[in-house]
Protein backbone atom coordinates (compact mmCIF):
# COMPACT_ATOMS: atom_id res chain seq x y z
CA UNK A 1 0.00 0.00 0.00
CA UNK A 2 1.38 3.36 -0.90
CA UNK A 3 1.78 6.15 1.70
CA UNK A 4 -0.52 8.45 -1.02
CA UNK A 5 -3.55 5.47 -0.41
CA UNK A 6 -2.79 4.80 3.00
CA UNK A 7 -3.73 8.38 3.51
CA UNK A 8 -6.38 8.81 1.08
CA UNK A 9 -7.79 5.68 2.62
CA UNK A 10 -8.08 7.07 5.92
CA UNK A 11 -9.39 9.97 5.75
CA UNK A 12 -12.58 8.71 3.15
CA UNK A 13 -12.94 6.53 6.16
CA UNK A 14 -13.42 8.93 8.83
CA UNK A 15 -16.69 9.58 7.50
CA UNK A 16 -17.14 6.12 6.69
CA UNK A 17 -16.78 6.39 2.73
CA UNK A 18 -15.98 3.47 -0.03
CA UNK A 19 -12.15 4.33 -1.26
CA UNK A 20 -11.36 0.91 -3.62
CA UNK A 21 -7.83 0.74 -3.94
CA UNK A 22 -8.02 -0.23 -7.62
CA UNK A 23 -9.54 3.54 -8.12
CA UNK A 24 -7.67 5.01 -5.83
CA UNK A 25 -4.47 3.29 -5.27
CA UNK A 26 -2.01 6.56 -6.04
CA UNK A 27 -2.20 9.69 -7.01
CA UNK A 28 -2.85 9.31 -10.72
CA UNK A 29 -5.31 6.89 -10.39
CA UNK A 30 -6.96 9.15 -7.73
CA UNK A 31 -6.88 12.23 -10.11
CA UNK A 32 -8.16 9.71 -13.34
CA UNK A 33 -10.76 8.83 -11.09
CA UNK A 34 -11.69 11.80 -9.63
CA UNK A 35 -11.95 13.78 -12.97
CA UNK A 36 -13.93 10.90 -14.30
CA UNK A 37 -16.48 10.77 -11.22
CA UNK A 38 -16.44 15.41 -12.07
CA UNK A 39 -17.13 14.40 -15.78
CA UNK A 40 -20.27 12.54 -14.60
CA UNK A 41 -21.21 15.32 -12.49
CA UNK A 42 -21.06 17.80 -14.86
CA UNK A 43 -23.11 15.48 -17.39
CA UNK A 44 -25.65 14.84 -15.20
CA UNK A 45 -25.98 17.68 -12.69
CA UNK A 46 -25.10 17.67 -9.28
CA UNK A 47 -28.16 16.30 -7.60
CA UNK A 48 -27.07 12.98 -9.25
CA UNK A 49 -26.25 10.67 -6.58
CA UNK A 50 -23.36 7.48 -6.90
CA UNK A 51 -25.73 4.53 -7.77
CA UNK A 52 -27.13 6.88 -10.66
CA UNK A 53 -23.53 7.69 -11.99
CA UNK A 54 -22.24 4.07 -11.28
CA UNK A 55 -25.08 2.91 -13.75
CA UNK A 56 -24.31 5.34 -16.48
CA UNK A 57 -21.03 3.30 -16.72
CA UNK A 58 -18.92 4.24 -13.71
CA UNK A 59 -16.48 1.30 -12.99
CA UNK A 60 -16.56 0.81 -9.22
CA UNK A 61 -18.63 -1.85 -7.72
CA UNK A 62 -17.29 -0.96 -4.37
CA UNK A 63 -19.21 2.55 -4.45
CA UNK A 64 -22.29 0.82 -5.02
CA UNK A 65 -22.67 0.17 -0.97
CA UNK A 66 -23.13 4.47 -0.76
CA UNK A 67 -25.39 4.17 -4.03
CA UNK A 68 -28.07 6.67 -2.93
CA UNK A 69 -25.43 9.01 -1.76
CA UNK A 70 -25.16 12.44 -2.99
CA UNK A 71 -22.14 12.44 -5.86
CA UNK A 72 -21.23 15.75 -4.80
CA UNK A 73 -20.62 15.04 -1.45
CA UNK A 74 -18.58 11.50 -2.56
CA UNK A 75 -16.74 13.87 -5.35
CA UNK A 76 -16.07 16.64 -2.85
CA UNK A 77 -14.92 13.95 -0.23
CA UNK A 78 -12.46 12.07 -3.32
CA UNK A 79 -10.98 16.21 -3.77
CA UNK A 80 -10.59 16.76 -0.30
CA UNK A 81 -8.72 13.42 0.40
CA UNK A 82 -6.76 13.21 -2.69
CA UNK A 83 -5.46 17.22 -0.89
CA UNK A 84 -4.67 15.56 2.22
CA UNK A 85 -3.22 12.56 1.04
CA UNK A 86 -0.94 14.69 -0.84
CA UNK A 87 -0.66 17.17 1.91
CA UNK A 88 0.46 14.65 4.74
CA UNK A 89 2.66 12.64 2.50
CA UNK A 90 4.62 15.90 1.55
CA UNK A 91 4.30 18.09 4.53
CA UNK A 92 1.65 17.49 7.53
CA UNK A 93 -1.89 18.98 7.72
CA UNK A 94 -4.13 20.24 5.39
CA UNK A 95 -6.55 22.82 5.71
CA UNK A 96 -9.90 24.00 2.75
CA UNK A 97 -6.91 26.27 1.09
CA UNK A 98 -4.73 23.52 0.84
CA UNK A 99 -7.65 21.35 -1.08
CA UNK A 100 -8.71 23.84 -3.42
CA UNK A 101 -5.14 24.78 -4.22
CA UNK A 102 -4.56 20.91 -4.84
CA UNK A 103 -8.25 20.85 -6.76
CA UNK A 104 -7.32 24.00 -8.74
CA UNK A 105 -3.68 22.71 -9.86
CA UNK A 106 -5.21 19.37 -10.63
CA UNK A 107 -8.35 20.73 -12.98
CA UNK A 108 -10.86 19.11 -10.97
CA UNK A 109 -12.11 22.34 -9.24
CA UNK A 110 -15.91 23.49 -9.56
CA UNK A 111 -17.88 26.44 -8.43
CA UNK A 112 -19.95 23.76 -6.12
CA UNK A 113 -16.69 22.51 -4.33
CA UNK A 114 -16.28 25.33 -1.97
CA UNK A 115 -20.01 25.21 -0.72
CA UNK A 116 -19.63 21.46 -0.37
CA UNK A 117 -16.28 21.59 1.51
CA UNK A 118 -17.69 24.64 4.01
CA UNK A 119 -20.65 22.30 4.29
CA UNK A 120 -18.68 19.30 5.23
CA UNK A 121 -15.16 19.87 6.78
CA UNK A 122 -15.32 16.25 7.82
CA UNK A 123 -14.19 15.48 4.30
CA UNK A 124 -10.79 17.13 4.57
CA UNK A 125 -10.10 18.11 8.25
CA UNK A 126 -9.05 14.76 10.65
CA UNK A 127 -10.80 14.05 13.77
CA UNK A 128 -8.99 14.56 16.81
CA UNK A 129 -8.85 11.31 18.99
Amino acid sequence: MSEFYKYFKENMDAPGLPAPETLFGNAQLALGAATALIGLLERFGKRVTVREMIGAGLRGEKLAVIGAMSAAYYVGAVIGSIAVATGRSLAGGTSIADVLLDAQMNHLHRPWLPGVLVRHPEIYKRRSK
